[in-house]
C-alpha cells in the first residue's frame, strides 16, 4: 500500500512541478545557461589543462541538482504549512509516503535537467572519455547525490516557517559548488578558500565525476564521494522524519 501512495504523491510532485514554470526554468534552464556562460564568457580566463567544458561539465552536473532543491523545499514547505497534511491524514495517506514522493520526484527533476546539461555540452565540443561502465559510474553518483540532497532540503523544508523562508533555506546549497572545484582546481584558490574547497562534500563528488568521465576513475575520491553521500541522505532522512512527526 505504501508502495501505491508514494507513486500517487510522486505523480501529484511531478503535476506541480510541470505547473510552475519558475520550477522548471530553475531546474532544467538554469544550468544550462550558466553552461553557456562559463564557457563562452569565462572559459578562455582559466587554465585547467583540458579544453574548458571537458574541465566544467562535471562541476555542472553537480550545480544542476542543486538548482532544483529549492522548488522541492518550497513545495514541502507549502504542504505543511497549508495543511495539505492534515488532508492525506484523513485520507488515510502513508506518512512516509509523502516525503518519498518528493524526493523521488527531486531525484526524476534531477536526471532530467542533467540529460538535457550533458546534450548542451555535446553541442558545445564536449569530449568524454569514459567507457559505458564508467557512464553508469557517474550515473549512479548522480542518483545517490540527487537522493542525498533531496532528504536534505525536504528537512529543510519541513523545518521552514512559510514557503518563502524554505526557498531561501536551499540557497546555500546552490552556492556551495561555486566554492569547489566545479569551476576551477581548488589548488588555484587562494589560502583559507583553497582549503575549504578541497574538504567540503561536493569536491570529491566532482573529482569523481571528472574522472569517471575522463576515464580515470579516482578510487580514493570515490569513497570519501560516497560517504559524504551516504551521511547527508541519512542526516536528512532523520531531520525530516523527526520534523515530520513533530509537526504532522
Amino acid at each position: 500500500m505504501s508502495k501505491s501512495h508514494a507513486l500517487v504523491m510522486l505523480r501529484r510532485n511531478f503535476k506541480h512541478i510541470a505547473r510552475n514554470p519558475t520550477s522548471v526554468f530553475n531546474a532544467v534552464l538554469m544550468p544550462i545557461i550558466i553552461m553557456l556562460m562559463f564557457v563562452y564568457m569565462f572559459g578562455d580566463a582559466f587554465s585547467v589543462g583540458v579544453d574548458y567544458i571537458d574541465y566544467a561539465t562535471p562541476g555542472l552536473i553537480l550545480l544542476a541538482v542543486c538548482y532544483g532543491l529549492g522548488g522541492t523545499a518550497t513545495a514541502v514547505n507549502s504542504d505543511m504549512t497549508k495543511g495539505i497534511i492534515n488532508r492525506f491524514k484523513v485520507m488515510d495517506v502513508s506518512r512516509g509516503a509523502v516525503l518519498t514522493g518528493h524526493v523521488i520526484a527531486s531525484v526524476l527533476t534531477n536526471v532530467i535537467a542533467i540529460a538535457a546539461l550533458v546534450g548542451v555540452a555535446f553541442a558545445l565540443g564536449f569530449s568524454p572519455a569514459a567507457n559505458l561502465a564508467q557512464w553508469l559510474g557517474v550515473a549512479g553518483m548522480v542518483v545517490l547525490l540527487g537522493f542525498a540532497a533531496g532528504w536534505l532540503t525536504v528537512a529543510l523544508g519541513l523545518s521552514a516557517k512559510s514557503p518563502e523562508t524554505a526557498g531561501m533555506a536551499a540557497v546555500p546549497l546552490v552556492m556551495l559548488p561555486f566554492f569547489s572545484s566545479a569551476i576551477v582546481p581548488a589548488e588555484k584558490m587562494g589560502p583559507g578558500l583553497r582549503q575549504f574547497a578541497e574538504y567540503q562534500p561536493f569536491t570529491p563528488i566532482i573529482e569523481t565525476m571528472r574522472g569517471l568521465l575522463n576515464g580515470t576513475p579516482d578510487t580514493t575520491a570515490t569513497i570519501v564521494a560516497v560517504s559524504w553521500c551516504a551521511a547527508i541522505a541519512l542526516a536528512g532522512y532523520l531531520w525530516a522524519s523527526s520534523t515530520f512527526k513533530k509537526r504532522a
